[in-house]
């Protein structure tokens, strides 16, 4: 007979011996006690690059985009590169939390929480980018197909900027609703823990009256599993819409049907890297060591390897399909970005995408908080190298050698892609200091399968 104690134990993900009034505790102190000093380091520095940030953008709209080193031949550039790599990043959230609740995958409970967050604030700035794309910014609501708001004139159905309006808009508002339902008895766990009847009754607005009863948990895992089948499909579309702003053009290098499903995988595979920038400086901050454990780093390490090969052969295909196709424009357009001015950002898009993530097939890698979290940086200026590549090198020289010319970025470009970050981390700061950044009632009910049977039956 086969002795069963030998068997592989599967790894805790939560790690001490916890009670679950520890879990509450451990996970309310952020929310209930003083900063300490380094999250009031790491808010100031956010805040700073915000304000700088808005300032550009108020430059912007009060000058004009000319303020932009965009020009006749390059009209999009740093603001479509980094609104894709804000779409881009968050798509991790969405995908931690409703694929990954589909397949009743246990991990993702200690991640989710902050996964969706990001992926809110990941999507609001880079919602911002057609907007201030559009140069007169107070009339952006021309874009919504309203019918009869201007007489005959119609929004134009084909339009990408049209389609983004779609494909953001859906997004965020299931993003939205499927993070805010999460959080409701998380909410009443605090409400009941509050001393101040102000926040008592914030928090007691917040949660909608959650009782706990058994009836509204039936109803709550009734409600989350409908909302993870709708966000399912929009993580793939969304992406695909937005690949599809560049394959449906005629312009060599982006009219290719391989770009949504090589969109798709590229923003999962810099949203999880970006997730995991984030969990690595938070279990810090926050002193949550304990539930964000060397386990879901290594889980998540082995996504950013797939996807990451995924985005790998499809820059071999891209390179291929250019060469078996025939056309010089298309293979001429490949040549340039790997031989061309911006030989630079090609490689180094290659470098950061496809060669580092391969770094994460040695365990003692896979499991090392500072590799990881070096590697993941890199993941995340390759993905924006990519964009940048796509968007830029396929522009800079088109059929016309008398119209070739080079984009360079100016100091309101770069402020305002610094400002965007800025925001997004004060955003989600200011998230981890009011909202339980794990999901609390989710993550008591794996307490007891992630403890080893203290009484193991005698054979």
């Amino acid at each position: 007979m086969e002795n069963h104690s030998t068997a592989n134990v599967r790894q805790p993900l939560i790690l001490e011996e916890k009670t679950y009034h520890q879990i509450t505790e451990d996970i309310a102190k952020p929310i209930e006690g003083k900063a300490n000093n380094l999250f009031k380091v790491v808010f100031t520095i956010s805040a700073i690059l915000a304000l700088w940030g808005v300032g550009c953008f108020a430059y912007t709209i009060g000058t004009g985009i000319g303020v932009w080193g965009l020009n006749k031949t390059v009209g999009w550039a740093w603001d479509i590169t980094n609104f894709v790599w804000w779409v881009g990043i968050g798509h991790a959230g969405t995908l931690i939390s409703a694929i990954l609740l589909l397949f009743r995958q246990r991990w993702r409970m200690s991640i989710n929480r902050s996964a969706e967050a990001m992926t809110i604030f990941a999507v609001i700035c880079a919602a911002l980018f057609p907007v201030m794309h559009m140069g007169r910014v107070w009339v952006a609501y021309w874009v919504f197909p309203l019918p009869n708001q201007f007489g005959s004139l119609w929004a134009n159905f084909n339009s990408p900027l049209l389609w983004d309006v779609f494909a953001i808009s859906t997004y965020f508002t299931v993003s939205l609703v499927f993070w805010y339902t999460g959080l409701i008895p998380d909410f009443a766990t605090i409400r009941d823990r509050q001393v101040k009847p102000r926040m008592r009754r914030i928090y007691k607005i917040l949660s909608f009256g959650w009782s706990g009863s058994a009836k509204q948990w039936s109803r709550f895992e009734e409600v989350s599993l409908v909302l993870a089948g709708l966000s399912t499909p929009l993580v793939l579309s969304v992406h695909t819409i937005v690949s599809m702003d560049f394959a449906t053009s005629v312009i060599p290098g982006w009219h290719t049907t391989i770009f949504p499903p090589y969109f798709v995988a590229g923003a999962i595979f810099s949203g999880f890297a970006m997730v995991l920038t984030l969990l690595i400086i938070m279990r810090k901050v926050l002193n949550l060591e304990d539930y964000i454990t060397v386990t879901h780093v290594e889980l998540m390490n082995k996504i950013i390897i797939l996807t990451g090969s995924i985005v790998g052969v499809a820059y071999l295909t891209e390179l291929f399909v250019s060469w078996y196709s025939g056309v010089e424009y298309e293979q001429y357009a490949f040549l340039n970005r790997a031989t061309g001015p911006y030989w630079w950002s090609y490689w180094s898009m290659m470098t950061c995408n496809v060669i580092t993530p391969q770094l994460f097939w040695f365990k003692k890698i896979r499991t090392s908080l500072i590799a990881t979290f070096i590697i993941s940086i890199f993941v995340n200026i390759g993905m924006w190298f990519e964009r940048f590549v796509i968007i830029v090198t396929s522009l800079h020289r088109d059929y016309l050698p008398s119209s070739w010319t080079m984009f360079h970025p100016t100091f309101v470009d770069v402020g305002i892609f610094i400002g965007t970050i800025g925001i997004f981390f004060t955003f989600f700061l200011l998230f981890a200091r009011t909202f339980p950044v794990i999901a609390l009632s989710e993550l008591k009910t794996i307490l007891k399968s992630t403890k080893e049977n203290p009484n193991p039956p005698h054979h």
